[in-house]
């Protein structure tokens, strides 16, 4: 029986006192795909910013009830803790832009001491390069900065540079929205098969219905900040329960 890798109970959050999530309920099994959708201001990057405390930047947001990832309680553990358990790719790709290549993907491991050599930290970043479908790409010009990369290889790059700290929790918010189809398909393949072949779990925000059904094993369907429906994938892409649910699938909502 698998492990819950991300328990999330009764989470809500406010800023400046208004209410962005409203008792959200959520648990995915370790080695499992995730996908938060629902349309724009659902709360959906909200939602992954509670997960890793990214929300303790945010002036004046209060946050209430409980994530778990694995065994840590995120709320009452070590913020750096709670980062060095998961990674995160935002929306538009952020490489580091004075750092090559290989810099960029390297740089988290030789920081966070994960690695005790050179050699071995050359193993990690092509480990790291080669699952976000990348290393075939880059490996003859690892010293390169990354603006000589299209947009959707700076993703996987910056992908790469996530999965270098060895996430138990990989975040993901809308990774695919400002890339072209093959690299969007590549990353979500990329998706796939880190959680068939390794121990990460994934939890990634997308506004298309298609995407979500397409790859993920579990959805949770967000509107206007509170949680509509949840559950497998398949279940509620054949069977949705709500109607807002069944619009947002059809694209209506």
């Amino acid at each position: 029986m698998r492990r819950v890798a991300l328990s999330i109970n009764d989470l809500t959050v406010k800023i400046g006192g208004k209410e962005i999530l409203k008792r959200i309920n959520i648990e995915i099994p370790e080695r499992r795909i995730l996908a938060v959708m629902g349309p724009s201001g659902s709360g959906k990057s909200t939602l992954l910013r509670a997960i890793n405390r990214l929300l303790d930047l945010v002036p004046g947001c209060e946050v209430s009830g409980r994530v778990r990832i694995y065994d840590t309680e995120v709320y009452s553990s070590d913020p750096y803790k709670v980062r060095r358990l998961t990674g995160m790719v935002f929306q538009v790709p952020n490489p580091f832009p004075n750092m090559s290549i290989y810099d960029n993907v390297a740089v988290g491991p030789k920081m966070n001491g994960l690695v005790k050599d050179k050699r071995e930290l050359d193993d990690l970043v092509r480990w790291a390069l080669e699952r976000a479908m990348l290393w075939d790409e880059v490996k003859d010009r690892l010293k390169d900065p990354p603006n000589k990369l299209s947009g959707g290889q700076q993703q996987r790059l910056c992908l790469a540079r996530a999965l270098a700290l060895r996430p138990k929790l990989l975040l993901l918010d809308e990774p695919t929205a400002n890339v072209d189809p093959i690299n969007a398909s590549k990353i979500e393949e990329a998706l796939r098969g880190l959680v068939e072949s390794h121990d990460i779990t994934v939890v990634f925000v997308t506004h298309t219905p298609y995407q979500a059904v397409r790859i993920s094993d579990y959805v949770a369907f967000l509107y206007m900040g509170e949680l509509v429906e949840s559950g497998v994938t398949q279940e509620i892409a054949l069977n949705p329960k709500h109607e807002l649910t069944k619009r947002f699938l059809k694209g209506e909502a």
